[in-house]
């Protein structure tokens, strides 16, 4: 009985800290093997926005055109910008991804493989992840303010050694 109660206690332990969101300083994983046959740009030493929408989010499209504006200002300087559709069907994701005309890279993650490291309270929902690969900044959904907010934010980590 004991031996039961312990494998419950610990199987409750394992699910509930795979339900929780991923937080400011933990490490990002790698994300490549996740996303088999994605093309996934190298991140290693550079400063990393993890986008996460799907293609019902009203915000998530108020947020791509501020990603692009992103992606011209800081790519060449050596920001890396990786939006994660979350869309069971490939269709979805491909007709909305089409439709905003990303500049920045996209992935399908149909799997939710990706998703379930960060789970994402709500959509859209960002990670920044410094040149190191330690998450820094969270940002649950898109406001009036968030582009703005990313701009300094990402401005800080380019500068960092």
């Amino acid at each position: 009985m004991k031996a039961l109660l312990t494998l419950l206690a610990l199987t409750s332990t394992c699910l509930s800290l795979s339900a929780a969101e991923a937080k400011v300083g933990q490490a990002m994983p790698k994300i490549a093997p996740m996303l088999p046959g994605a093309t996934i740009p190298n991140t290693s030493g550079k400063v990393v926005l993890v986008d996460f929408w799907a293609s019902w989010c009203a915000p998530c499209k108020a947020s791509f055109p501020a990603l692009n504006r992103l992606q011209d200002k800081y790519a060449s300087k050596g920001l890396v910008i990786l939006g994660v559709g979350v869309d069971d069907k490939a269709e979805d994701y491909k007709a909305f991804s089409s439709k905003m005309g990303a500049k920045f890279s996209v992935a399908h993650d149909s799997e939710h493989k990706v998703a379930g490291f960060f789970n994402p309270g709500t959509m859209p929902s960002s990670y920044l992840v410094d040149k190191k690969g330690v998450i820094r900044y969270v940002h649950a959904g898109f406001k009036k303010d968030t582009e703005a907010d990313y701009d300094k934010e990402i401005q800080a980590l380019l500068s960092e050694k």
